[in-house]
């Protein structure tokens, strides 16, 4: 995938689609290319120090939570946020298994708060883009 087309994926993902041109090409300078075979385990629920995020960049993964799939997720969305502002010794909540063979950009919480020393305002669009999904998670666990 060209620089190019990886901006433009994650200029449509929730919660890169505020951030400036700038912002982007910093943090895909930070961020580092994972791929996972199909059928291999991304995260694993309970582990404990997962450090990650992840935006899938092509494939699919299924999340999946005590072996029961809770949501199937392609290019262009995202997991792991919660590694980014929670406490490193959290454990993990649940499994993510590549279905398809998956390319994944990976980001840190260290590349994260390195870029916010750079980058301020991008500590406001995560926190921002976080509680839109937090209230998306909310209500469909409510419904």
């Amino acid at each position: 995938m060209t620089q190019s087309e990886t901006t433009k994926l994650l200029k449509q993902s929730l919660l890169f689609s505020e951030f400036s041109q700038q912002e982007i090409l910093s943090m895909t300078k930070t961020a580092k290319m994972r791929d996972y075979a199909a059928g291999s385990t991304i995260v694993k629920e309970g582990d404990i120090g997962g450090v990650g995020f992840y935006l899938i960049l092509d494939g699919q993964v299924e999340i999946r939570r005590k072996a029961k799939v809770i949501a199937t997720m392609k290019q262009g969305e995202f997991f792991g946020e919660m590694a980014l502002l929670m406490e490193k010794d959290t454990p993990r909540s649940a499994d993510v298994v590549a279905v398809a063979n998956t390319r994944c950009m990976v980001l840190t919480r260290w590349d994260l708060r390195s870029l916010i020393s750079t980058h301020p305002d991008i500590a406001v669009k995560v926190m921002s883009a976080l509680a839109q999904r937090l209230s998306q998670t909310h209500k469909a666990l409510t419904e």
